[in-house]
């Protein structure tokens, strides 16, 4: 079977022959372990990947993303990158008075997408590919503003705000077309909405603001029968339920943040659980009878003839046995 039907089947509840996979390999790992990277690609190739970022013409960047130093991207945020292989934080607002939203635009170089380039990447392979770039009003607006001013605009809520917001959005919606329009399977979303214990901001902000962004990201790719997979931080347990609402297919969430077993009762065939395990502590520090644990955890409360992706990240500090274990445990699960 194609991986992008094995993909769909799991979205669809509908009785994988085994639950796919995908492991988020981040730079740092390249760095330092390069073999073990190149082996696990080997050994547990993605039915999951990302479209490429191919633009009609080059975005207005400098420095590099995951390299110490400063790196400013597409939309002019500044990001201090204290080490290599992670991005860091925006501590320059682009916005620091709101005088300067007269003359914030947005990138428009990022609704070129390439459509031929990422549609010949598409017919080359039989995975679920995901949209090149992801959606991110509520971290785009943190950029924009830093994360502190942002928390103290949305509790404020001067008049300047939903301004500021809806030029995000009605950006985003015309990048949701854009790449809506190639032959992707998915748009992409990422928000962090959570901490280790509980929401960043309060549900009525999150349902004032952005879950009105969601649906209308969520509308657009259904026009053009596209899925919506989303990343979100921390513990998000009290939005997940609005995201199932606006009709978000899958969900890549820090489930050990939470109570995977409360989860399960709440939601297991609801939406698709697109892992994770435990990066915090388990890949880190565990043993692999942890990891074992771990995944037959995440199995045994959320699998529901699907509704389960296997996915980890291969990120700073984690043990490569330990990744390697989460891969090898998921495949030894008969369904």
């Amino acid at each position: 079977m194609a991986t992008k039907q094995l993909v769909e089947k799991t979205i669809n509840f509908d009785s994988p022959e085994r639950i796919p996979r995908q492991v988020w390999i981040l730079p740092w790992a390249e760095e330092n372990y390069p073999q073990e990277v190149y082996r696990l690609k080997m050994d547990f190739p993605d039915d999951i990947t990302m479209a490429p970022q191919e633009y009609l013409k080059p975005l207005d960047t400098n420095g590099k993303r995951y390299k110490k130093g400063t790196y400013i991207d597409e939309w002019g945020c500044y990001f201090d990158n204290a080490h290599n292989g992670v991005i860091g934080v925006v501590r320059k607002p682009m916005i620091s008075k709101w005088e300067d939203l007269n003359h914030f635009k947005t990138p428009e170089a990022t609704l070129g997408v390439n459509r031929e380039i990422v549609n010949a990447f598409c017919r080359s392979t039989d995975q679920f590919i995901l949209a090149g770039s992801w959606v991110r009003p509520f971290e785009r607006f943190q950029f924009i503003r830093t994360m502190e001013q942002g928390f103290i605009d949305l509790i404020e809520d001067p008049p300047e705000l939903p301004v500021l917001l809806n030029k995000i959005h009605v950006h985003y919606c015309k990048e949701v077309e854009v790449w809506a329009k190639t032959d992707i399977d998915a748009i992409s979303l990422m928000d962090d909405w959570g901490t280790q214990n509980g929401l960043l901001v309060s549900p009525q902000i999150f349902r004032k603001y952005f879950i009105p962004m969601y649906k209308d990201y969520v509308e657009i790719a259904r026009n053009y029968g596209k899925y919506v997979f989303m990343h979100s931080d921390g513990e998000i347990t009290e939005i997940i339920p609005d995201l199932i609402e606006v009709g978000i297919d899958a969900l890549n969430s820090q489930l050990f943040c939470m109570d995977i077993e409360k989860l399960g009762e709440l939601f297991r065939g609801k939406i698709t659980f697109w892992g994770e395990i435990d990066r915090q502590h388990l890949l880190p520090k565990g043993i692999k009878e942890d990891i074992k644990k771990a995944v037959n955890r995440v199995y045994d409360n959320l699998y529901s003839k699907g509704g389960v992706i296997a996915q980890c990240e291969f990120g700073p500090a984690a043990k490569p046995e330990n990744v390697f274990t989460v891969f090898e445990t998921w495949n030894s699960i008969k369904l």
